[in-house]
């Protein structure tokens, strides 16, 4: 048995591609680390059980994935994580809305519009205040609450002309200032420094947002979101609550991890969603509509693992509770090697 590991964002493996590494060696499995612009990668990937391919929000890997995961798993029949059904709406909401309203799943209301005088002519009729959002992005950087139409004017008018780059929308209540951080800024400016002298790429998200308009409802009274995340029959959960004064909770860095907390009408939607859609593994960002209706906001396949890890246990599609600390990875070789006997080493 032979697995397949793609490098992450400059040729590196990060520690959540080491912990797949880890666990393989634990077991006696054996592994080979891949770069698609290798002369050999084609060959080797066709000799593999498994090829993951951890993509993620940068520009970079989105091109990646959409020229190699199609090729990997359906002309070459190569067991892929994430397989296409489980990553080809990531970090798109826009697809990931055409796709689970179609199934009529409780994913809150929004209004895509590729038209700025449509766009425009629903602005006169809305109502406020209104979500406004860049179709990719995570921690909130591409959220942000829009109270009234001549911002929302601005938005579109701005969307559909020169766009917007991913972690700059032009109005006050950017997160990038609300979650500013010396220690941050400097690190990363000193990485860019860097990896300039070096000749490389120092900035990931290059593509402009334009040509679209995104608003979803808002839904108040929200003091935390529940991250339900399912891996299988597998389904971990914990809070996140609000930045102090403002309505977003994704990348706040509040988590509780208090099980008796969770509301497991969120989990069993979850559970519901990933059997139905045959997603390998998925995050959910659940919230309560103003009637206590259950609505989701946005799923990824890709979240950070400590998270997971942090959890005291999982629930099992029966809703019965397994108690541990488990890293996903764990769990997503499990299930994409069809080996239940897997064991997880102590990866502290």
């Amino acid at each position: 048995m032979l697995v397949g590991i793609h490098n992450d964002l400059y040729g590196k493996f990060c520690p959540f591609l080491q912990r797949y590494e880890a666990i393989l060696d634990h077991n006696g499995i054996k592994h080979v680390r891949l770069d698609a612009s290798r002369q050999d990668f084609w060959e080797t990937v066709s000799g593999l059980d498994l090829f993951i391919f951890r993509w993620l929000h940068y520009h970079d890997h989105h091109q990646m994935a959409q020229a190699i995961l199609p090729v990997v798993q359906n002309e070459m029949g190569v067991k892929s994580f994430p397989d296409l059904a489980t990553c080809w709406h990531y970090d798109d909401k826009i697809r990931q809305y055409f796709l689970l309203k179609q199934h009529n799943f409780p994913i809150i209301e929004s209004w895509v519009f590729w038209d700025r005088r449509i766009a425009l002519e629903w602005l006169s009729t809305a109502t406020f205040p209104v979500v406004f959002k860049l179709k990719g992005g995570a921690a909130s950087a591409n959220v942000l609450l829009i109270r009234n139409i001549s911002e929302a004017t601005k938005l579109v008018n701005r969307m559909f002309s020169k766009g917007i780059k991913s972690g700059r929308i032009p109005m006050a209540g950017n997160t990038r200032w609300m979650d500013f951080s010396p220690y941050k800024e400097v690190h990363r400016w000193g990485g860019n420094v860097l990896r300039k002298l070096r000749g490389e790429d120092i900035s990931p998200y290059w593509q402009i947002h334009k040509n679209y308009a995104l608003f979803q409802k808002f839904l108040p009274k929200n003091e935390y979101d529940t991250r339900v995340t399912v891996i299988g029959d597998r389904a971990f959960a914990f809070r996140r609550f609000n930045r102090e004064g403002d309505f977003r909770s994704s990348g706040s860095g509040k988590i509780s991890y208090d099980a008796g907390a969770i509301d497991l009408c969120f989990v069993e939607k979850a559970f519901k969603i990933s059997s139905k859609l045959k997603f390998q593994s998925m995050a959910y960002d659940f919230l309560y509509g103003e009637n206590g209706e259950i609505f989701f906001c946005e799923i990824s396949y890709d979240f950070v693992d400590t998270a997971i890890f942090n959890c005291s246990g999982f629930w099992d599609s029966s809703l019965n509770w397994h108690e541990g600390n488990y890293w996903p990875q764990y769990f997503q070789l499990i299930d994409a090697l069809g080996l239940p006997d897997l064991r997880q080493p102590d990866l502290h």
